[in-house]
């Protein structure tokens, strides 16, 4: 558990709480029942998504249908983000394996101390599951996309570079 802020940005009011760093929560994830008692503006997702449980069946709270926008400020770093709301749950907010293998913390098992030592422009991407994949894996895809596209882009100035002629006439007088 690491302590975090966290600020609605309608209000510009934050509330420090307890959050949970979670490798196996493919995303980052806010109780509703904490949402709701904090006064997030909560944002109906276009299509709600299937929980499932560690076990692989479907959770019994339902769909996640809501997120909400925060500032997330931790040791000095402040990032934007959304989060989704689920139903039914004991604690406040869980920090996934999306947030920890972007911000890759330090963490001393033995005394709990969790040390920010890189912060990536990447901070604050959306994490959200989609069709099945987590939201790391879909970004990890879309960045791979993007990159070949990058590299084809690249590919194609050089060809047209290479394939610059020049057309001379020979002028006669």
């Amino acid at each position: 558990m690491v302590k975090i802020g966290l600020e609605r940005l309608d209000m510009q009011k934050g509330v420090t709480v307890e959050a949970l760093l979670d490798s196996r929560t493919t995303g980052l994830v806010m109780s509703s029942e904490f949402a709701k008692k904090q006064g997030f503006k909560l944002k109906k997702l276009e299509r709600p998504m299937n929980v499932r449980n560690m076990d692989r069946s479907l959770k019994k709270e339902g769909l996640i249908e809501y997120t909400v926008e925060v500032n997330i400020y931790y040791q000095g770093h402040r990032e934007r983000t959304e989060i989704d709301v689920i139903g039914g749950q004991k604690w406040t907010v869980i920090l996934g394996m999306p947030w920890l293998a972007c911000h890759n913390p330090e963490i001393d098992w033995k005394t709990g101390e969790v040390k920010m030592m890189r912060y990536l422009e990447e901070c604050g991407k959306q994490w959200r599951p989609v069709q099945g994949k987590s939201g790391w894996e879909k970004q990890k895809e879309e960045e791979a996309r993007e990159e070949a596209g990058k590299k084809r882009e690249e590919k194609e100035k050089k060809k047209q570079k290479k394939g610059k002629t020049v057309e001379v006439k020979k002028v006669v007088e």
